[in-house]
């Protein structure tokens, strides 16, 4: 199969996917195969939840808008225009993936696709809905995929690459079993953001996004803020009132009233809005509802401290304070060329 054959099926599943809003998703005519996929679709996104509790409507309708708007030829054709594919030959990629957010593994998904592997899913208990039905809409754009992706629930066997995502405890497990293969070992990565105290509501307000999109459930999520010695949370509070509806849904509310005991319980000092607790932590991962703050004297310090720990940093949010870093409210909007642990999953797969 083309790299064009391959490109031009993954357009046509933006294309699909830029239907679906939550407020008004519309069929479009010029949309190919959407008989019988785009009811379907509508049909899974309200069972979503009952599959996974997390899975919202508003965040499974957040996931597939993010696809949407990254699924361009536009965006793809810039995207590839890094690597060199023609030379690449078929293998057989295995991908274990997470299910902590909506189509969190469809990036490695992608990749493999799009560079011309096969790609052998092990999808998480918690996602186990979504991939395989986009799956088969891409098959029904380019039935040469039905020979390139497969689904598993039983042992990864059969694979000459590995892509795979955990906690750093299954982590350990993964490089022992995929000892003898080409990999990817993905751990445990948080976020952070850098204040000064001159950030505008809108930057704040943008904050709220990054740390409540998805429940905060993911790698991009902001779980720790760094501000100066003496900052005066209070705008901040104000600002993210805005989400303060996080907590009518029961799984969030059952994490804040949990941890918020346990805190209460070890004598912890909190700063708490009754849908949020920040508590003053050297740490990056805080617990659901809770996200950990550290005071800095010295950006140059912080900096330094930053790069020295960017193994446990997938993102760092601030207003252009270190290199690289991302805008307030754009965490959860990456591109196709921020990979996750800054690994370049096109590089390895077209090496292989």
């Amino acid at each position: 199969m083309t790299l064009t054959k391959r490109k031009n099926a993954f357009i046509e599943l933006g294309k699909f996917l830029s239907q679906f809003h939550l407020d008004n998703s519309s069929l479009k005519e010029e949309v190919k195969n959407n008989e019988p996929f785009y009811t379907q679709m509508l049909d899974l996104i309200k069972l979503s939840r009952s599959h996974n509790g997390w899975y919202t409507e508003e965040q499974v309708f957040f996931a597939l808008e993010s696809w949407a708007e990254a699924l361009t030829e536009e965006n793809l054709d810039k995207w590839l225009s890094n690597y060199e594919l023609d030379s690449v030959q078929a293998k057989t990629i295995g991908l274990v993936l997470a299910g902590n957010i909506p189509l969190v593994g469809f990036h490695d998904f992608l990749s493999v696709l799009i560079t011309g592997h096969k790609a052998l899913v092990k999808a998480s208990s918690n996602d186990q809905h979504i991939l395989p039905f986009l799956s088969r809409y891409i098959i029904g754009i380019e039935p040469e995929f039905a020979n390139y992706i497969t689904f598993t629930e039983g042992k990864l066997e059969g694979f000459d690459a590995v892509i795979a995502t955990g906690s750093n405890n299954t982590s350990r497990y993964f490089e022992y079993y995929f000892k003898d293969k080409p990999s990817i070992i993905r751990k445990n990565r948080n976020s952070a953001a850098i204040l000064t105290g001159n950030e505008s509501r809108k930057d704040l307000v943008g904050l709220g996004e990054d740390i409540f999109r998805y429940f905060g459930l993911g790698c991009r999520n902001v779980s720790k803020l760094f501000v100066p010695t003496g900052y005066d949370f209070k705008d901040f509070f104000e600002a993210i009132f805005e989400y303060r509806d996080v907590i009518h849904y029961d799984k969030y509310a059952n994490n804040y009233d949990y941890n918020k005991a346990v805190f209460l319980m070890s004598n912890f000092k909190l700063l708490d809005n009754e849908f949020l607790t920040i508590k003053e932590d050297t740490g990056y991962a805080s617990p659901i509802s809770s996200v950990f703050y550290e005071y800095y004297d010295s950006l140059d310090t912080l900096k330094h401290k930053i790069g020295t720990e960017k193994d446990q940093l997938q993102c760092v949010v601030s207003n252009s304070l270190t290199e690289d870093s991302i805008p307030f409210g754009q965490t959860q909007k990456p591109g196709l060329l921020d990979y996750a642990d800054n690994i370049d999953t096109i590089a390895f797969l077209s090496k292989i």
